[in-house]
Parts: structure tokens; sequence; C-alpha cells
């Protein structure tokens, strides 16, 4: 098991380098650069940057120079000083805004996950068992409108009812009167009170999808000979279910962590914009349109990071799962 462990961390190495090469190569695709985009942004404030500042800058981010030598000193930097760069847009160090945000995006799209697997996996077993049943039926029809809602419409609907029925106050993670409060039980309660809403909301569109997923893997497996063989043999039908097709079933539905992890955090954009939520997909998107080139690589990074890191988690697990793995 180690070992497959350390040949998969070793796959992960070129993988990570060709990763770093591509995000940089994916910002530096629009015309001109960060220090264009701030010479034109001062500009329009009415104000100019000296020459000597342009070409001070110009030199420290090796702007004049070919694209491995931008991209050497882009990543050195991280590698060995933690140093993601300087963003211009927000005038701070890239690390400070980054790690302000993935704090806060972390915990919302881990409680996201634990909901979508405690919710999917159930409905899924239950769907595949009770195959056109009244309940499959139900679940179905729940999981097609899940998919088919957009998240924004969600959020402003669940904002909606929070308000108008719940008297909360609605947006942002705090009520104002908490939002520059110390630390007390009182401002944990209402961070709890703020966070369903982003949580169920971003978490309903991939917990259809694997509900689908568990319901067609098990589906598969349910008619095999080595199910009847055991159901021959006296077994109990929830031990029949959960100790052999259930676990293969699981194979596909572990896999999915791979993109699940990454999608959590980068693809609720609109949903945090909405929400008015401090996280990662507001700022990287301002980065983006600012061609902010250090803080969007650094989350495009960080964004290919979490997807090896969701592979290798899957591997693992399917590894545990099924040892037939560990020897391909």
């Amino acid at each position: 098991m180690l070992s497959f462990i350390l040949k998969r961390v070793l796959y992960m190495v070129p993988t990570l380098i060709g990763m770093s090469l591509v995000s940089f190569f994916i910002i530096q695709l629009p015309p001109g650069d960060f220090l264009t985009s701030l010479i034109s942004a001062i500009a329009d404030s009415g104000q100019s940057l000296d020459s000597a500042t342009v070409a001070a800058l110009t030199a420290q981010y090796g702007l004049d120079q070919p694209f491995y030598v931008q991209y050497w000193k882009w990543i050195s930097g991280i590698l060995f000083r933690g140093d993601f760069g300087w963003s211009f847009d927000w005038g701070q160090p890239v690390s400070k805004l980054i790690w302000d945000r993935m704090g806060i995006t972390l915990f919302v799209s881990t409680l996201s996950l634990i909901l979508i697997w405690a919710v999917a996996l159930p409905i899924g077993i239950y769907s595949a068992v009770k195959r056109y049943s009244i309940g499959d039926h139900i679940f179905t029809l729940l999981g097609f409108i899940g998919l088919a809602i957009p998240t924004f419409i969600m959020a402003l609907v669940l904002m909606y009812v929070s308000y108008k029925f719940l008297g909360q106050s609605v947006g942002g993670l705090f009520s104002p009167e908490y939002q520059d409060a110390p630390w007390s039980w009182a401002k944990l309660w209402d961070l709890c009170l703020h966070l369903w809403i982003p949580i169920v909301v971003i978490a309903t569109n991939s917990t259809a999808a694997l509900i689908r997923v568990m319901r067609a893997n098990l589906s598969d497996e349910l008619n095999k000979p080595y199910v009847v063989t055991a159901r021959a043999k006296g077994l109990s039908e929830f031990t029949l279910i959960m100790r052999y097709p259930v676990r293969i079933a699981l194979n596909p539905f572990i896999s999915t962590i791979g993109w699940v992890l990454p999608a959590l955090i980068s693809g609720v954009t609109i949903t945090a914009i909405v929400l008015n939520l401090p996280m990662a997909g507001p700022l990287l998107l301002r980065a983006l349109v600012s061609q902010d080139m250090y803080l969007a690589g650094a989350f495009i990074l960080l964004m290919s990071v979490l997807t090896l890191v969701g592979m290798l988690i899957s591997d693992i697990l399917l590894a545990v799962l099924d040892p037939r793995i560990r020897l391909q």
C-alpha cells in the first residue's frame, strides 16, 4: 500500500510542473500585461506612473525577458520563498489575499462535500434498490430539478425565504452587529445561521449528479451473478447489498472526488457574488478581468494542485476498497 501511494505521489511531480507551465501560459495569453493595465488604470484616474518606476517594475518581474525567464522568476519565488508575487490591483502580496479567502472557501466547501456525500450516498442506494418505485421517481424528479436550477436562482430564492419567513439578515457571513465584533458563542451561532444558504446552494447540483451516478452503478451490480449466489446462500438483503454491490459501486463514486473538490471551490463564483461571500471565486474573477497575472496564476495553480490532491485521495480510497487496484 505504501509503495502504491509513493508511486502516485511521484507521478504528481511532473504533472505539477506541466500544470504550472500551462497556468503561466494561460495568464500570458491576453494582450498586454498587468503593468500595462496598471498604467492604464492610473491614467484613467488622472495620474501617471513615472518612467523610472515602470522600468523598475519591468526589471523586477522580467517583463522584458523571454517567457521562460518570467516563468522561472514566478515559480522559483513560490517554491523557495513562498512568494506568489504582488497584486497590483489590490496593492498587497498575493499570498495574503489567497490565504484570507481560501480559509473560508475550504471551510464552506468541506461542509458542502460532507453534505453531498451524506445525502447522495443513501438516496443513490435507495433509488437503485427500489428502482421505479414512487420514492425513486420522486428522488429522480428532485435530482433533475437540482441539476436544472441555476445556483444563483436558488441562492436568491433561499435569501428571500430566509429574510421573509425566518427574519434573518442575508448576504455575507455575519449580521451587521457581529461583522466587527470579537468572537463569541453568539457570533459563532450567527455564522452558522448564514452558512446554511451557501452550503445548500453549493451542494445541491453536485448531490443531484452523484445520486444519478450511484444509482446507475449500483443498478448494474445488483443484477450480476455473484449477487444472486450470495442471496441464495441466505444472506440478509441489507448485509448482501452493503457488503458486496455497494462496495464495488462506490469505485466510480469515489473517483469523482478528483473533480468535485476543485469544482466546489472554483465553481461557486456566481453564488459567492450573489451572497456577498468573501470566497476565492469572486477574487479569481476580478483578477482575470483586471489581468492581475500573479493573483490569477496563483489561483489557477492552486486549483490544479487541488485537482491532483483530489485524485490522490480518490486513488488511496479506491485502493483500500478494491485491492485489485494496488496490483495494477
